[in-house]
């Protein structure tokens, strides 16, 4: 098995798994005109200790807040790619919550049109928040 480079993420997250949104994502244009489902995956990596001691909410981030920026990208504006979905999502998770030091986002689309059996075909990206290096 041939070594990689790539990092993985270690440690405490927040997990979000089988979100399921109606849009109009994709290409086609029968994508863009009827839309469809769209199953999404979100691991945001941040230190959940001082939520675990404290056991208050303001020490940590709602579930609720980061399926809300699910949810405004996927029942929003149209992108032609999953790649651009789910890095739309990876972005504003970034952007908004500066606890948030990597994320994992999932996007699958259950209703592909090839000749054969599958539960769905997509994409996952993995995006860290950038290190000022001194």
């Amino acid at each position: 098995m041939a070594s990689s480079n790539i990092s993985i993420p270690l440690g405490d997250k927040l997990v979000l798994r089988g979100l399921k949104f109606h849009g109009f994502h994709g290409v086609k244009p029968e994508e863009r005109k009827l839309g469809q489902k769209f199953l999404i995956d979100v691991d945001a990596w941040m230190d959940l200790q001082p939520a675990g001691v404290s056991d208050h909410l303001s020490d940590t981030i709602s579930y609720t807040a980061i399926y809300g920026i699910v949810k405004e990208v996927l029942e929003g504006p149209p992108q032609n790619l999953l790649e651009s979905v789910a890095q739309l999502v990876a972005s504003r998770i970034l952007a908004k919550y500066h606890q948030v030091s990597a994320v994992r986002v999932q996007v699958g689309k259950p209703h592909v049109a090839v000749h054969g059996p599958v539960d769905y075909l997509g994409v996952e990206i993995t995006r860290y928040r950038p290190t000022n290096i001194l």
